[in-house]
């Protein structure tokens, strides 16, 4: 495979300084700034995509709704048809051609969080409505983030920065999740919304460590999705991205629910996913890193699609009563929870390696969006699934897809070492 090389300058930690002769902040204060800043996304997304369905299901509200709210993070995935226009312009110059974005989208976001609080629970129109509108402002905030990630982060340090983004994800899994149940369970659903939304405003706090280089030369042509798709090496991650992906969103939609079914207390739930935010915070992500380093992105994903397929695999057993009792089921959701955050580390490493220097944030968009479509169209189809077949059968499928999609990783990264042999 052959991989898209930075210009000298587009990497700030490769010269430590800009072309206005300006030193450059070091590492650890641009790891800092993106755990920030993936922190400041991944709370109020985390909030309705791990907690909201639980509370739902409380509420009496039927698998297959809870599935369809599956939709309103349909702009993570659709991002990539917006993705180029937000770096071509920039709304509030002043701040930089991507902080100008970040900031607006955020303070946006948090208004998306408080709003929440001034509805019931139930109320799933404006629910969605307004869980859509808040997709939108994370999803634009991402394209930003993503490009000022692969413009800032060296080859060397991509896994180290993924790591970081990995630790940040299993943070936003904490407080967005876990601690929105917990603070549900004492103290309701208002209550919880408010506290969410201040949450959401604090990682502004670091935006001024945010180093922009604004004497960088203007790209060699205008970002578009038509120059992402003329690069075959991009394609080929774009089908690894959609295959490897597809099985996920099958389980985890319906994961919240079935543990409500199987009898587990929203309580259990919020420290299952709090104890696999915590074991990813530290140490799962950096492991990964450490993974994706001495073995190569392909064969750590592999490796984690292998216990992916067997985590998988025990929730089939456990729906169809081959195991009993809440522990192996409880076991596996915490180890999935793990296997998912440090996927992050070797997935986005992989498409770091294909981003091209003048459209970064177009074309990380795009891969990210890939994995986000096939997992956002299997949260969809979960509730119907399992209203048909059973959680049983739905949990067989994912593990069947799990398989396949991990033999395929393993024949791509085998055909990818041969193509870069020859070129």
């Amino acid at each position: 495979m052959t991989k898209a090389s930075p210009r000298p300058l587009s990497s700030p930690s490769m010269t430590g300084f800009s072309q206005t002769g300006e030193t450059l902040p070091g590492p650890m204060r641009r790891y800092a700034v993106l755990a920030a800043l993936y922190i400041a996304q991944g709370v109020p997304s985390y909030v309705v995509a791990a907690a909201v369905p639980p509370i739902l299901r409380e509420n009496g509200v039927s698998k297959e709704a809870i599935g369809m709210l599956a939709l309103i993070m349909l702009p993570l995935a659709l991002k990539f048809l917006w993705a180029p226009w937000i770096e071509r312009f920039n709304p509030l110059r002043a701040l930089g051609p991507r902080r100008g974005w970040i900031v607006p989208m955020q303070l946006a976001t948090a208004l998306c969080i408080f709003a929440l609080a001034l509805i019931a629970p139930t109320n799933i129109p404006a629910l969605f409505v307004i869980g859509l509108a808040l997709a939108l402002t994370t999803s634009t905030q991402d394209i930003a983030t993503d490009g000022y990630a692969v413009l800032t982060l060296a080859p060397q340090e991509r896994a180290t920065g993924n790591a970081i983004q990995g630790g940040a994800v299993a943070a936003s899994v904490l407080i967005g999740g876990t601690a929105s149940l917990l603070i549900y369970q004492h103290f309701g659903w208002q209550v919880t919304m408010i506290i969410m939304g201040f949450v959401t405003l604090l990682p502004l706090i670091i935006l001024p460590w945010m180093y922009e280089d604004q004497a960088r030369p203007a790209p060699r042509r205008r970002p578009s999705i038509r120059a992402f798709l003329a690069r075959p090496e991009a394609l080929s991650v774009l089908g690894l991205a959609l295959f490897y992906r597809a099985s996920e969103g099958l389980v985890k939609a319906m994961e919240g629910a079935y543990l409500v079914d199987a009898g587990m207390p929203l309580d259990w739930i919020g420290y299952l996913s709090g104890a696999a935010a915590a074991s990813v915070g530290l140490g799962g992500a950096a492991l990964a890193a450490i993974l994706v380093k001495g073995r190569g992105a392909h064969q750590t994903l592999v490796l984690l699609g292998s216990l992916r397929s067997l985590c998988f695999a025990i929730f089939t057993l456990h729906a169809f009563g081959i195991l009993g009792g809440l522990y192996p089921v409880g076991a596996a959701a915490v180890f999935q929870t793990l296997i998912r955050y440090m996927e992050i580390v070797a997935l986005y490493s992989l498409f770091m390696q294909v981003c091209s220097s003048d459209q970064p944030g177009t074309d990380f968009t795009l891969l990210a969006c890939a994995q986000m479509i096939v997992y956002q169209f299997g949260g969809v189809a979960s509730g119907f699934i399992a209203a048909k077949l059973g959680y049983g059968g739905l949990f067989l499928i994912a593990t069947l897809i799990s398989m396949a999609a991990t033999a395929g990783t393993r024949w791509h990264g085998a055909r990818s070492a041969h193509v870069s042999v020859r070129t």
